[in-house]
């Protein structure tokens, strides 16, 4: 151990403080060794270090800082050196406002559209979301401080993520859900990881022995720390033995007291606990020595242009009939929408940013150089239906050569926390689509949300420009788009599917009680529609140009694929050129094709370029679930060049020598997955693919209610103050709701409906301990007046405690002998 003389020096109560927070964002300190509190920030596109009172939720304003685009924008670049470079500012800013760690990036894969946390991660790609986050990891990085690559693993739904267990396979696993994580892990050397919510084959991932110790740790040859989510500990003890240094927030001192007990009983060996405290002090001592120079404010203003640069290359053109973009400047152009006046540049939750600047789309319109004859709102943001405001809408579009028109998804739609309820835009914003295009044919719709929507509208529309959430200076940047002043060159790092009931989670997304089970298997995204047939809206990978390219003169040999790509049309732009592979043996069920490289290329008109695409360990690996490790299987592998997923431009074969393992699966048992209509896999096949029986997936409501069970479970709890308390719940919500306090209403689902009880004792700061978490389940039970005293009798007993602690640290600081 790097740090074995000062923990020589630590009492175990000392060891055991620094385990679990100070308050909601600081670790613990020991003053009498020069043990600093580090700080730990919500950062994923930009810092949102709190300046009052802290919370997790995005409740409190936070100190101004670049709002840069989400990562399912930046996604939509390809490109890793951008990305890098957003790190590196993000890194700069939280040097400036003395944050140790920073809370990013998400890399979860998009399992589901209706995910709600999906505007946070980058793909549906495990290769894809790995190397852009491995490229954000070293630019934060760069700065000396950490970043923090989350939510480990398998954290795909947001309903009930405190306690949901999640049933995958372990080649899905491996292939789908752990990929990313190896990547950024690896080539990113992301110095610390955060656990997810959620369960994982029946153990919370915090406490999961196979995915912290054996893979994370032993496979990956992690080194760094590990921290819960915010109240994600469920057992502090089973969570330390699989290797979870840092709980957080704090629990005042409560399961430091459980450690130091379990090691004194001898459940753990003191050693397990110095291993996990001299990882925490080699974070610490790391990413403070940055904070020994004088830090300087950064340059707002470069920030904001970088942040626009990044908004630019990650727009996606995906409709542009008859060239109607770029705009001309004679053209007169109204501009109709809410999000016109008032943009939706980032999602909700713990990520939202207060932006150093914010651009205004109508206040940009002067210098974009268009024609603008008007605006009108068009349509209220949350659904509420106008006529008037129809009306009002269509008369400027009768005046005009051109409607912009600004549409997507509102703030409480997506929000972490919960998931949508399905992938349309509101009606009413629908009901101004077709009524525009009675009176004018010739629509640009700007469409800005984090996550996949349906668009059976896209017929009324000429041309379509997706920004997704696109930072405190996307406003500037889609206009710079329109205009023609920047060429598009984003492609989807996701694909649209025509509507949801084509998705191949459909029938297993979310889990609404116990489990969710991901009977798919590796069948996610393009892997699925792909292997399967399904038409699609948008490919994975596509994105229109205001130019054309050509590719052609492919070769391929063992390190890679090397073909030119020629820009044939008349605008300077940039083309992002993918790698696929499919192998073309039947002995192993696969998807038809598989992303395993791409690069961006910046030509001018007429200019052609040589690229090379290098293969590398992942290229032809699958993981054999009977040898327990990855293995090639020997086989001829078409080899694909592509502008997307389904426009495939060049293709060769090459014959690749294997590994020479057993086949791990029984055609005959696996039907669905070798022909991958995996969407509705019968609970027989995917026990043959798991290897065991599937957990009953509803609740028990013949026992008591525990830790782990939720607020939402007292819908038929035994007390009638439990029951009484659920109904009040769901009225609040829903009253809220129709008030319009939605926020307010996503709250109630977010931090009271799905937490599990334990979160009283995990998210409170010491306000509620374990003790007094058994009392009110006795009341929730069905024992209200034994509750009661159970709860007062334990809350004494606490404070007093906690008055007892306090001297202790007091008398410690001031180096008195104990």
């Amino acid at each position: 151990m790097k740090y074995n003389d000062l923990i020589k020096k630590m009492t175990l109560e000392e060891k055991a403080s620094l385990m679990s927070g100070k308050d909601f964002w600081q670790t613990e300190s020991i003053e009498r060794l020069g043990i600093n509190s580090m700080f730990l920030a919500d950062g994923p596109h930009g810092i949102r270090k709190q300046a009052e009172a802290a919370d997790h939720l995005g409740l409190n304003e936070s100190i101004p800082a670049t709002c840069f685009p989400t990562a399912a924008t930046v996604a939509n670049s390809w490109n890793e050196e951008l990305v890098e470079k957003v790190g590196e500012y993000l890194g700069e800013e939280a040097v400036s406002q003395k944050v140790n760690v920073l809370l990013g990036p998400g890399i979860n894969m998009k399992r589901s559209p209706l995910a709600g946390r999906n505007f946070e991660y980058f793909s549906e790609d495990p290769y894809l979301a790995g190397k852009l986050a491995a490229g954000m990891i070293k630019g934060i990085q760069s700065h000396g401080i950490s970043a923090c690559v989350k939510h480990f693993a398998v954290n795909n739904q947001e309903e009930r993520r405190m306690s949901i267990d999640t049933i995958v396979d372990e080649r899905t696993l491996r292939e789908i859900y752990l990929t990313a994580f190896e990547i950024a892990i690896k080539e990113g050397q992301s110095k610390t990881v955060m656990s997810a919510y959620n369960m994982l084959n029946g153990a919370y991932t915090n406490e999961n022995i196979h995915l912290m110790r054996e893979i994370l740790r032993d496979e990956w040859n992690y080194e760094g720390v590990v921290v819960t989510d915010w109240g994600g500990s469920n057992d502090r003890v089973a969570g330390l033995l699989a290797g979870n240094e840092l709980e957080m927030p704090t629990t005042a001192g409560e399961t430091d007291k459980e450690i130091i007990a379990a090691i004194n009983k001898g459940h753990i060996s003191e050693d397990i606990l110095d291993e996990c405290v001299d990882r925490l002090l080699d974070l610490l001592f790391t990413t403070e020595k940055v904070f020994a120079k004088e830090t300087k404010d950064f340059d707002i203003e470069e920030h904001h242009q970088m942040a626009q640069k990044v908004a630019e290359e990650s727009i996606v053109l995906l409709k542009n009939e008859e060239n109607i973009l770029p705009l001309k400047q004679n053209e007169k152009v109204a501009v109709i929408g809410d999000f016109a006046q008032e943009a939706r540049y980032q999602g909700a939750g713990s990520s939202i940013v207060n932006p150093t600047i914010l651009d205004n789309t109508l206040e940009s319109l002067e210098e974009s150089g268009l024609t603008y004859i008007g605006f009108e709102k068009g349509f209220d943001r949350y659904g509420k239906k106008s006529k008037k405001q129809i009306d009002k809408a269509c008369e400027l579009a009768k005046e005009a050569d051109v409607v912009l028109l600004y549409i997507g998804l509102d703030e409480v739609t997506e929000a972490e926390g919960l998931d949508r309820q399905s992938m349309s835009i509101p009606e009413n914003q629908i009901e101004l689509i077709h009524a525009l295009h009675k009176v004018n044919v010739n629509i640009v719709a700007v469409l800005s949300c984090g996550a996949v929507v349906e668009m059976p509208w896209i017929g009324k529309v000429k041309g379509l420009l997706h920004s997704y959430l696109s930072g405190q200076a996307g406003s500037k940047a889609i206009l710079r788009a329109i205009v023609g002043e920047v060429n598009p060159s984003g492609k989807l790092a996701e694909t649209y599917p025509i509507k949801h009931e084509d998705t191949p989670a459909y029938y297993h997304f979310p889990g609404k009680e116990v489990s969710v089970e991901y009977r798919e298997g590796p069948f996610i995204g393009y892997r699925y529609y792909d292997t399967a047939n399904v038409n699609v809206l948008f490919p994975f990978g596509f994105g229109l140009s205001y130019t054309t390219f050509e590719y052609s003169e492919v070769q391929v040999d063992k390190s890679g694929v090397t073909f030119a790509i020629t820009n044939t049309g008349d605008y300077a732009g940039s083309e992002v050129a993918q790698l696929y592979v499919g192998c073309q043996s039947t002995n192993i069920f696969r998807p038809k094709k598989e992303l395993k490289g791409f690069t961006k290329v910046f030509l001018n008109p007429g200019e052609t370029k040589s690229v090379t695409i290098p293969f590398d360990d992942k290229t032809f690996r699958y993981f054999n679930v009977k040898t327990n490790q990855w293995e090639i299987e020997e086989a001829s592998y078409n080899i694909m060049i592509g502008a997307s997923c389904s426009d495939i431009r060049l293709e060769e074969t090459l014959v690749v020598e294997g590994t020479g393992a057993p086949l791990p699966y029984d055609k005959d048992v696996l039907s669905s997955y070798y022909s991958g209509k995996a969407n509705q896999v019968s609970i027989e096949e995917f026990e043959a693919l798991l290897g065991y029986k599937v957990p009953v997936s509803t609740w028990d409501r013949t026992v008591p209610l525990g830790y782990n069970d939720t607020i939402a479970q007292c819908q038929y709890a035994k007390g009638l103050f439990a029951r009484f308390a659920f109904r009040a719940i769901t009225l609040s919500h829903s009253f809220l709701w129709k008030i319009g306090k939605r926020s307010t209403a996503n709250l109630i689902m977010m931090s009271v409906y799905h937490m599990p009880f334990r979160g009283m004792a995990r998210m409170t700061g010491g306000i509620m301990n374990m003790p007094m978490l058994d009392g009110v389940l006795m009341i929730v039970n069905g024992k209200f007046f034994k509750g009661l005293r159970h709860v007062l009798k334990e809350r004494k007993k606490m404070r007093k405690a906690q008055k007892e602690s306090q001297q202790l640290i007091n008398n410690r600081n001031k180096g008195e002998v104990l």
